[in-house]
């Protein structure tokens, strides 16, 4: 059937896709650039490529494959920034991570033995080292319920309460509420930016080992196990018959290209990609990628807002970014800890990565995320080696 544009149905669902894809995880988007060390110029910057980069993405592809292809920023990969260190040289160290994690995506779509190897990563290890990541973060909202029951409570009860009825609107209420609690806080003073828009901020990247082992692998790894793959298998759920090596790869190129902005990782999406593919973007399947399109033009609009949003998140307390941050990771928690524990065969593996991701150990300049992927591969392979049985 030939495309006659977007109509009410698609327009909606894209900014409803829009809706939930930002204001779902943009907290953890500026914790994680501020985290490798971006200003606040830096971070408005990054956070508007980000947003840009995945809408252009998603609009060009589904244009192209006539699929509700659905771009992302990797939440995985920023929250994986947000409890990392400062690289020695700063951000613009991290920048040239981010570059190479592209590079990566990108030949991990068009060279086959590289896609090989992180699929051969067993989807225990590459959860749990995941599930540790985000550990230290999702304890953040009951730490601040502790020490500032007035920020954190209202935030907390509004997301608990919103996702008993839409689990997707959970967390844009608990931002809501949390920008109701920034203003009261700020004494109803809010400093308006000038310019209104996001200006971007070019990065020069400074390539160093420390870019590529803490900050580049880490981030394909945990993007590619926890983002392309399982966004690849959403289209296919529907039945669209994606071209992997293509998208992976273009997506792996918008990061490339996005990078010297401050943009993390950009990736293929599997929740909203959902929200696209299904009989409520459209009846019919040929007509469902106008949601994906129509998504990326208001991630768009979005990203130029950028600095007004930072502006705006850099006046709370931090208890109030890491409650929304934390409150918007749990269900990804939720699901990493399941899929690290549901097989046996891998359970104490699976357990001895969590362990060590979630320590935050630094040795000879690796992290704790690449420690504990590679501990608990060495602890399967063995335990495969002798046969032990779970």
């Amino acid at each position: 059937m030939r495309s006659n544009g977007p109509d009410v149905q698609t327009i909606s669902t894209g900014l409803v896709v829009a809706i939930v894809g930002f204001f779902s995880s943009f907290p953890i988007v500026l914790q994680g650039l501020v985290g490798v060390g971006a200003t606040d110029l830096q971070a408005a910057s990054g956070l508007m490529a980000a947003s840009i980069a995945m809408g252009v993405s998603g609009i060009v592809l589904s244009l192209w494959k006539k699929q509700p292809v659905s771009v992302a920023w990797s939440t995985p990969g920023v929250a994986l920034l947000a409890v990392s260190q400062t690289p020695e040289g700063g951000f613009a160290v991290a920048v040239a991570g981010f570059i190479l994690a592209g590079v990566f995506t990108v030949l991990a779509g068009y060279w086959r033995p590289l896609a090989r190897l992180i699929a051969a990563i067993p989807a225990p290890l590459a959860q749990a080292m995941l599930a540790g990541v985000l550990l230290s973060l999702c304890i953040q909202p009951f730490q601040a319920l502790a020490d500032f029951p007035a920020l954190a409570l209202p935030i907390i009860l509004t997301w608990f309460v919103v996702s008993q009825f839409h689990k997707l609107f959970a967390v844009p209420a608990a931002v809501v509420v949390a920008a109701l609690v920034i203003v009261v806080h700020s004494d109803f003073v809010i400093p308006l930016n000038d310019p209104l828009f996001a200006a971007p901020v070019w990065i020069m990247p400074i390539f160093t080992w420390e870019a590529v082992t803490n900050i580049a692998l880490p981030l394909f790894v945990v993007t590619m196990a926890t983002q392309n793959i399982p966004g690849l298998a959403v289209l296919r759920s529907f039945g669209y018959q994606p071209a992997p090596g293509q998208l992976v790869a273009s997506v792996g190129g918008a990061s490339i290209l996005s990078a010297p902005f401050g943009s993390a990782a950009t990736c293929l999406a599997a929740i909203t990609a959902a929200m696209c593919a299904n009989e409520a973007s459209h009846p019919d399947p040929a007509q469902r990628y106008w949601s994906a399109v129509m998504g990326g033009v208001f991630y768009c609009v979005l990203g130029v807002f950028a600095g007004v949003i930072t502006s705006f998140a850099a006046l709370a307390p931090q208890a109030v970014l890491g409650t929304v941050a934390g409150i918007a990771l749990i269900g990804v928690f939720a699901n990493a800890t399941f899929a690290t524990l549901e097989d046996p065969t891998y359970r104490q593996s699976a357990a001895i990565t969590f362990l060590v991701t979630a320590s935050g150990i630094s040795m000879f300049g690796l992290s704790a995320a690449v420690w504990g992927l590679a501990i608990g591969g060495v602890v399967q392979i063995v335990t495969n080696r002798l046969g032990h049985k779970p």
